[in-house]
Formats: C-alpha cells, sequence, structure tokens
C-alpha cells in the first residue's frame, strides 16, 4: 500500500508533508472550493465574500502560496483600475478530487470519532 514511500528520498518526503501541511491548513481547501464551486475565475473581492471568515491579508497570503504551489492560476489584467482573477489549475482540481474522498469518509464517521472520544472522557472522568 506505502511501496511508493520507501522509494521516496528524505527530501521528496519532507515536500510531500509540507504540501500536505499546507493544504490542510484552515484556508487554503475553503478557497479550492469555493473556486471549483464557482465554475469561472473569481475577483479578489468575490473570493472575499464567499470565503466566510478570511481577512483580506490571510486570502492575499494563501492565495500566494497556492499559485507558489500550482494549484491556482492569477490573472492580472492590464486596465485601470487593475482587474485580478483567480482560477484553478487542472492540478488544483486534481487535489480537491482527491481530498473530497477523504473528507467523505471522515463525515461517514464522524459518529465513530464522537463515540471514541466519549469513551475516552467518561474514562478519564472515572
Amino acid at each position: 500500500m506505502f511501496d511508493f514511500c520507501s522509494s521516496m528520498t528524505e527530501e521528496q518526503d519532507g515536500r510531500a508533508r509540507e504540501l500536505i501541511e499546507r493544504a490542510a491548513a484552515k484556508w487554503p481547501l475553503r478557497i479550492l472550493h469555493v473556486l471549483s464551486d464557482a465554475g469561472a475565475p473569481l475577483r479578489f473581492s468575490r473570493l472575499m465574500e464567499r470565503v466566510e471568515g478570511i481577512s483580506q491579508k490571510v486570502l492575499t497570503q494563501t492565495l500566494r502560496t497556492l499559485e507558489r504551489d500550482g494549484l491556482v492560476i492569477r490573472t492580472l489584467y492590464p486596465q485601470v483600475p487593475p482587474r485580478v482573477e483567480y482560477e484553478l489549475t487542472p492540478l488544483g482540481h486534481d487535489l480537491l478530487m482527491q481530498v473530497v474522498s477523504l473528507w467523505r469518509w471522515i463525515v461517514e464517521h464522524l459518529d465513530d470519532f464522537d463515540a471514541r472520544k466519549a469513551v475516552k472522557l467518561t474514562a478519564a472522568r472515572g
């Protein structure tokens, strides 16, 4: 199942872990999901409206990271005022599709996780 891991170098393993941590942070998957649902490029202000609770600074930082990782394309239109749009790359779309399977599995097992947590809390009190 994990045969591919044994052929990885330490550097590759480290890079893979960094990407997983970045993708699993609070905002990246939400932004990718919003861009996917939009089905068309979105301006920064539209993203701000649709990603509830994110600050302008954090949205900017997260978009830069997603762009650097090749998950989002930023297109600047040279007009006054400048217009910038963001959209998923094929790589970003593929990542999102992979995460959907994991997300579905987690949602299907929430009761199991909650039950286990309840057992531990009961044992700690007793």
